[in-house]
């Protein structure tokens, strides 16, 4: 179970990105966010915002068309 849940879906790039941004910092460090989206795009761009942030995408998954992104906090 995710620390913290966040509800993208139906929303275009960036706002899932700039939302999972200022959820992160909510999430202990060490926790989980879970982000569920529906635009495609998503899957690239949380990709990439593991890579620069730092934090580590645990895992995602799509099920008919909504995607399920959960990443752990890093320091």
């Amino acid at each position: 179970m995710a620390d913290k849940t966040l509800d993208a879906k139906g929303q275009n790039c960036p706002i899932p990105i700039l939302k999972a941004k200022k959820a992160i910092v909510e999430v202990p460090v060490g926790g989980t966010l879970e982000i569920l989206a529906t635009d495609p795009g998503a899957v690239a761009d949380f990709q990439a915002f593991a890579r620069q942030t730092g934090h580590t995408l645990v895992e995602h998954s799509e099920t008919d068309g909504v995607y399920r992104f959960l990443i752990k906090r890093a320091a």
